[in-house]
């Protein structure tokens, strides 16, 4: 079990947080890239403020990877984790998920208004999910 390995690693625990929350941004950024691609061809679609769109994705990304990590190390005690961590998450991610649905409808010019705020509430989200995870990681691993 990985969080066992970990602790006995000696490494500081709130660096592995950091770690993981790093790795997925990683991996989330890359699928949205990809996707980001598929919009713009399929849709036919243009960016109208390209930057809002980049501030949208990363501050969303962020607050998603921070809250499933958390919730990863949480699930992966459980014997059914990975089928739990999805219903675990969606409560969770359901602001970050309405908020970035938002601030890109307005980046994609599908609605008017300003889209920073939207980018604003993402932060919110994105810090307190990063501090709930820097403050449980470590407990988290503790239990395992």
């Amino acid at each position: 079990m990985q969080p066992r390995v970990l602790v006995f690693a000696g490494s500081n625990r709130s660096g592995a947080c950091s770690g993981k929350v790093a790795a997925l941004a990683v991996q989330l950024l890359a699928v949205e890239a990809v996707l980001a691609v598929a919009v713009a061809v399929f849709y036919d679609t243009t960016f109208r403020t390209p930057v809002l769109t980049v501030g949208v994705a990363l501050v969303a990304t962020v607050g998603i990877a921070a809250a499933g990590a958390v919730y990863g190390a949480l699930a992966a005690r459980l014997r059914s984790g990975t089928t739990l961590l999805p219903l675990l998450l969606l409560p969770l991610l359901a602001p970050v998920l309405i908020g970035a649905t938002r601030g890109f409808e307005v980046a994609l010019g599908r609605e008017a208004g300003p889209g920073w705020p939207w980018v604003a509430l993402l932060g919110i989200f994105a810090v307190v999910y990063l501090t709930l995870g820097a403050l449980l990681f470590r407990p988290l691993l503790e239990d395992a």
